[in-house]
């Protein structure tokens, strides 16, 4: 799918300002990559955005990413070796995907969706300490768990879907699926329901997934969401 040239527009306009830019920056020349010097903040950050590239960082670091290309900058590699004598760690290399469009919740209607804490919990236990440390649903506002409740005890958590506004503009989407219910669409079916609740509250759905994890990535797809950039990050000292 193709997102509107307005929708673009806002998710620049957010991305400018949550990399401290001025508003307009990444709207700019896609020729032409954006740098900021960041002495504080004990972080590296590569985005690309539709076309334009942004780093922000250390004074040492913007020079040294002034001599690369865009293709290296992207890989988590190349940020951890420009951090090399600085403790870098690596946060991760993700793609962006964006929706400015509906989804369809036919399929949910015999479900039974909750915002309970308790379900939230107990869906965080079935799940690996990573994927939980990475969806960091329990810390989210606006969360909802997908549940079986056909059976004679308490209802079942399936899976869990959320989102963290970011700059006042962006729904930033989490998805956990409990390890027996992963492969039937169930990620996708909730989080289509975090979605429509983002964009009733006037924000744009943005989902984050791992170059690593191509599940997250075919399920955002799925989900109607287009490829919209990158974001590499590592963390120093």
């Amino acid at each position: 799918m193709e997102l509107d040239p307005g929708t673009v527009a806002i998710i620049q306009l957010a991305w400018s300002r949550l990399l401290k830019f001025e508003d307009t920056a990444l709207a700019g020349d896609p020729a032409e990559r954006l740098f900021r010097v960041d002495d504080v903040s004990g972080m590296l950050m590569f985005v690309t955005l539709f076309g334009k590239e942004a780093f922000v960082g250390p004074g040492w670091a913007v020079d040294a990413a002034r001599t690369l290309p865009g293709t290296e900058l992207r890989q988590q590699g190349t940020l951890l070796s420009l951090s090399r004598g600085h403790g870098g760690r690596g946060l991760g290399e993700a793609q962006l995907y964006f929706s400015d469009t509906l989804p369809e919740l036919g399929a949910l209607e015999a479900a039974t969706v909750s915002s309970e804490g308790g379900f939230v919990q107990a869906l965080e236990r079935m799940c690996p300490p990573d994927d939980v440390a990475e969806a960091g649903l329990g810390g989210l506002e606006h969360r909802f768990v997908l549940l079986d409740d056909e059976g004679p005890g308490e209802p079942v958590p399936l899976a869990g879907a959320g989102y963290a506004p970011w700059a006042g503009i962006l729904a930033h989407l989490s998805v956990l699926t409990a390890p027996p219910h992963r492969g039937r669409g169930l990620g996708g079916r909730i989080a289509a329901v975090a979605v429509e609740e983002a964009m009733a509250a006037g924000f744009v759905p943005q989902w984050r997934a791992r170059t690593d994890n191509t599940a997250s990535q075919r399920a955002a797809r799925r989900a109607g969401f287009a490829f919209g950039g990158t974001q590499t990050s590592v963390a120093l000292g």
